[in-house]
C-alpha cells in the first residue's frame, strides 16, 4: 500500500562523519548500522553544491513556501567555519527567491565559539545543544574516549549562546533520557539554564534489543517522564517542553510537533557526507542498511526518494502503523511511536513500539492530569459556549478589518472608529456584544470572508457594520451619531427591525443616533428625520422584530427581516401578518409547553440561548450555518412534531456551534466507524453527530435511544477523539444516566397524550 507522495520540507545534512565524544549511546556509532566507518569525514564540495541545486528542484516543483535543513553528524562543527560557510552561501544562494531557507545546526556543544556563532548569526542558523541534564546525568553517557567529562564544555556552550548577541540562535536544549537519572534533577538542571525549549528523547530501541528496564517495569520511562512533567507544572509549563506540547496537542485535536509521535507523514530526508540519500537516521539502530535508498544527489531528486517504500511506509498514518496500534484509542497520540521503535526481525516494523506501554500510559495519565486546563468549558457551560461563539465573530470581524481596513474604505474606517468608542462604556460593550455575537451577524461574517477584496465588496462590508454600530448605540442610548448606507429604499438595524425611510430602489446615507426609547433617523439630502418613538412598537415606516409566545413558555424574537437570515439551505419566508406572527406564538407556547414537562433542562437551556426563530417559506425545522442561536421554522405538523422538531434544531445547531469553537475530534484525518442505525461505515464526525442529535432527542422520544450505547461505545474507542470530544461523550452518558426514559416509546407518546 502506498499514498500520494508527500514533499521533503526538512533535509538532515550530515557535514562530518566523526565525533569528538563517545556517547555510548549514539545510534550513528554503537548501534546496529556501521556505515560511518566507510563514508569521508567532511562533505564535499561537489556534494554540497548538488545538495543545494536539489533543494532548489524540490521546492520550486512542490511550491514549498520554506525548507528546513539541520546540519549534523558525527559533530557538525568539526566540519570547520570555513567549510559551514560554504555550506550556508550555497544553500541561501539556491534557495534565494524560490523558498525561505530555515538554517539550523544540532551540537554536541563542545567546539562552540564566538567564532562559529558569529558565521551562524550571519546566516541565521539556529543552533540546538545535547545535554542530559546535571553533571551526574551527562557524564553517565556523553563523555570523552578517555573518560573526561564534557559537562562544563557543554555550559559554557550554553552560556555562550545565552549571551544578548546570540540568544536569538538558541534552538534549546536535546536531552537523551536514561531512566537510572533522577527526573526531577534532570528537568530542574536543564530548566536552570532558561532554554527557549526542552526536548526530551527516548533512547533507540528495538524489539531486538529492547531498552534499559533495571526494574522491569514496562513503563518505566513513562514513570521517568511523568515526574518530570509533574515538576514542569508545579512550575507553571512556562518552559516549552516538545514532547509534553505534543501530547496535549494531539489530545485537543492538533497536530503532533515531533517525529517520535503522532500520525503525520513522513517529511525527511537525510544526505550523507558522501552524498547519499538516506531515510530517516534513527533507522541505524535497526540493522545495517536500513536506512539505506540506494539514492545520491549527484544521479537522483528528492522526489526518488519520496517514491522510496520505505519513506512511502512511514506516510499512511494509521494505515501505516501495526494492526494492534489501529485498535488502540491513543493511537492519534503516540502515533504507534517512531518508526524505528517498532522494528524485530521476525517481521519487520509490523509492530507497536518497544516503548508501547509507556506511550499509552504517559498519554492516558497527560490526559488525566490536563482534561480540565486544556478542555473548553463551552463543551459543559451553555453561557461559556454562548461567549465562546461571541468571540469567534469578533475573531471574524478583526479579520474582515485587516482586510478592508487595509483598502482605505472611509465607510468601514469610520464605522470601525465608532464601534471602538462604543465599546468604551460598559452599556455600550454589552450592547456591540448582543449584535454582533448574533447568530445572523455570523452569516454575514462568513460570506464576508468570501469577498473579493475590492470597493463594491467593501460597501457592503461597511454597510453592514455601521448598521450593527447604530444598533449598538440605540440598544445602549449613547449620545452617538452613525452614519448608515440603506438600500432599496429600506434600513435594517440588527436585532431591532426595519425602518422604511425611501421609494423601492432608492439608496443612499442616513444618519442615526439615540433618542429616548428610541432614536432618530436623518436623511441628509432631503432634510427629513423620522422618529422611532419605541424600537418594539411598530409605526410609521418601522417593523420591528417581534417577539411572540410567552404565555406559557419563552419569549422568542420572530426575525423575519434581517438579510443575512437565509441561512438555513431553503429560503426563508417574507415579512409575516401580524396574524401570522400570533400564530406562531400560539403553536410555539404549545410545543414548549411539552418539552418543559418531558425535557425540562435542554427546553430552559434552549430558551436562554435562542436569540431568533425564523419562519422558513418551505422545509422542516433545522439549524442554519451560523450554529447557536437561531432556528429556522418549517411546518412540523401539530404540537408533537413541532417540539420533537425545535429540539432536534435545537441540537443540531449547538453541535454545530461546539464543532466552530473547539475540537471534538482530530482535525488531521478521520477514519471509518460503524453507524448502528444505517449499519454503513462512516466518519467519526458523523457519528458523533448523529449520536449527540439522538441522545437529545431520545430523551424526548425515546424509540430514538436505539443503538446509542453501542454508538457511544465505538466513539469512545476512537483515536480521533479529543479531550472535549471525551468530555461531551461523558456528558452524554451523564444525560443519559439522568433520562426518566424507561418504558417504551408508545408507553411515552399515551403518557403525553
Amino acid at each position: 500500500m502506498t499514498g500520494p507522495l508527500v514533499p521533503f520540507r526538512e533535509v538532515v545534512l550530515k557535514v562530518h562523519s566523526r565525533c569528538d565524544l563517545a556517547c555510548d549511546h549514539c545510534y550513528i556509532y554503537e548501534h546496529a548500522d556501521q556505515s560511518w566507518r566507510t563514508r569521508p569525514k567532511s562533505i564535499s564540495d561537489e556534494a554540497i553544491s548538488w545538495t543545494a541545486r536539489r533543494l532548489a528542484e524540490h521546492a520550486s516543483e512542490h511550491a514549498l513556501d520554506s525548507m528546513s535543513v539541520i546540519l549534523h553528524g558525527g559533530e557538525p562543527l568539526l566540519a570547520g567555519p570555513a567549510r559551514l560557510r560554504r555550506v550556508c552561501e550555497e544553500l541561501t544562494s539556491a534557495l534565494t527567491g524560490i523558498a525561505e531557507l530555515d538554517l539550523r545546526i544540532h551540537t554536541n556543544g563542545v567546539q562552540l565559539s564566538p567564532r562559529y556563532l558569529d558565521l551562524f548569526d550571519e546566516f541565521d542558523v539556529k543552533v540546538g545543544i545535547s545535554l542530559d541534564g546535571d553533571r551526574a546525568a551527562n557524564d553517565r553517557h556523553r563523555v570523552f574516549a578517555n573518560g573526561r567529562s564534557s559537562h562544563p564544555l557543554v555550559l559554557g556552550a550554553v552560556e555562550l549562546l545565552r549571551q544578548d548577541c546570540y540568544r536569538h540562535l538558541d534552538l534549546g536544549l536535546l536531552c537523551t533520557i536514561d531512566i537510572r537519572n533522577d527526573p526531577v534533577a534532570v528537568f530542574d538542571a536543564l530548566a536552570e539554564l532558561d532554554p527557549p525549549q526542552i526536548d526530551f528523547l527516548l533512547p533507540h530501541a528495538t524489539w531486538d534489543e529492547p531498552p534499559l528496564r533495571p526494574d522491569g517495569s514496562p513503563t518505566a520511562y513513562a514513570d521517568w517522564l511523568l515526574a518530570a512533567f509533574d515538576r514542569w507544572t508545579e512550575q507553571g509549563q512556562k518552559l516549552p517542553v516538545r514532547l509534553f506540547s505534543s501530547v496535549m496537542s494531539t489530545l485537543s485535536g492538533g497536530p503532533s510537533l515531533t517525529e517520535s509521535l503522532g500520525l503525520a507523514p513522513t517529511d525527511l530526508v537525510v544526505i550523507e557526507t558522501d552524498g547519499q540519500l538516506e531515510q530517516v537516521d534513527s533507522l541505524k539502530s535497526a540493522y545495517e542498511g536500513a536506512a539505506a535508498t540506494g539514492f545520491d544527489v549527484f544521479s537522483h531528486s528528492f522526489d526518488d526518494v519520496a517514491a522510496h517504500p520505505g519513506v512511502q511506509a512511514r506516510q499512511l498514518g494509521l494505515a501505516g502503523v501495526s494492526e494492534t496500534c489501529r485498535a488502540c484509542p491513543v493511537v492519534r497520540s503516540c502515533g504507534g511511536g517512531l518508526y524505528t521503535h517498532r522494528y524485530r526481525t521476525s517481521n519487520g516494523f509490523d509492530n507497536p513500539s518497544v516503548y508501547c506501554s509507556d506511550l499509552a500510559t504517559l498519554v492516558r495519565a497527560i490526559e488525566e492530569r490536563t482534561a480540565a486546563s486544556i478542555g473548553s468549558p463551552a463543551v459543559t457551560e451553555p453561557t461559556a459556549l454562548v461567549e465562546a461563539g461571541q468571540d469567534l465573530n469578533r475573531t471574524l470581524l478583526a479579520a474582515l478589518h485587516d482586510r478592508f481596513g487595509a483598502l482605505g474604505h472611509a465607510g468601514w474606517d469610520e464605522a470601525w472608529v465608532l464601534a471602538a468608542r462604543t465599546e468604551r462604556t460598559e452599556r455600550g460593550a454589552a450592547a456591540l456584544d448582543q449584535v454582533i455575537g448574533h447568530p445572523y451577524a455570523r452569516t454575514w461574517l462568513l460570506g464576508a470572508q468570501r469577498m473579493p477584496d475590492d470597493r463594491a465588496h467593501a460597501d457592503l462590508a461597511a454597510g453592514r457594520l455601521a448598521a450593527s454600530v447604530a444598533a449598538a448605540v440605540v440598544r445602549a442610548g449613547l449620545e452617538l451619531t452613525v452614519a448608515v448606507r440603506f438600500e432599496d429604499g429600506r434600513l435594517f438595524l440588527p436585532t431591532l427591525g426595519e425602518a422604511r425611510i425611501g421609494d423601492p430602489g432608492e439608496q443612499g446615507t442616513v444618519v442615526v443616533r439615540a433618542a429616548g426609547e428610541g432614536f432618530l433617523v436623518h436623511k441628509e439630502d432631503r432634510g427629513g428625520t423620522m422618529r422611532i418613538v419605541g424600537t418594539d412598537t411598530e409605526g410609521p415606516g418601522w417593523f420591528p422584530l417581534r417577539r411572540v409566545g410567552g404565555d406559557d413558555g419563552p419569549r422568542f424574537v420572530l426575525d423575519d427581516l434581517d438579510p443575512y437570515r437565509d441561512c438555513f439551505g431553503t429560503p426563508v419566508a417574507s415579512r409575516l401578518t401580524p396574524q401570522e406572527a400570533d400564530a406562531w406564538g400560539v403553536r410555539l407556547d404549545s410545543a414548549w409547553r411539552l418539552l418543559g414537562r418531558t425535557v425540562p433542562e435542554q427546553a430552559a437551556e434552549a430558551a436562554r440561548t435562542t436569540v431568533a426563530l425564523t419562519p422558513l417559506a418551505s422545509g422542516t425545522t433545522r439549524a442554519g450555518e451560523h450554529g447557536y442561536g437561531a432556528l429556522g421554522l418549517g411546518a412540523d405538523g401539530g404540537d408533537e412534531e413541532l417540539a420533537l422538531a425545535l429540539l432536534r434544531g435545537f441540537r443540531e445547531a449547538k453541535f454545530m456551534a461546539l464543532v466552530g469553537v473547539t475540537d471534538l475530534f482530530a482535525a488531521d484525518g478521520e477514519w471509518e466507524h460503524k453507524n448502528p442505525w444505517s449499519h454503513e461505515s462512516v466518519p467519526f464526525s458523523r457519528l458523533l453527530s448523529e449520536t449527540f442529535q439522538r441522545v437529545g432527542t431520545g430523551l424526548f422520544e425515546p424509540r430514538f435511544l436505539d443503538g446509542v450505547q453501542q454508538a457511544l461505545d465505538t466513539l469512545e474507542s476512537a483515536p480521533e477523539l479529543t479531550v472535549d470530544g471525551t468530555r461531551l461523550l461523558a456528558g452524554l452518558r451523564k444525560e443519559l444516566a439522568g433520562s426518566p426514559c424507561t418504558s417504551s416509546g408508545e408507553e411515552q407518546l399515551q403518557e403525553r397524550s
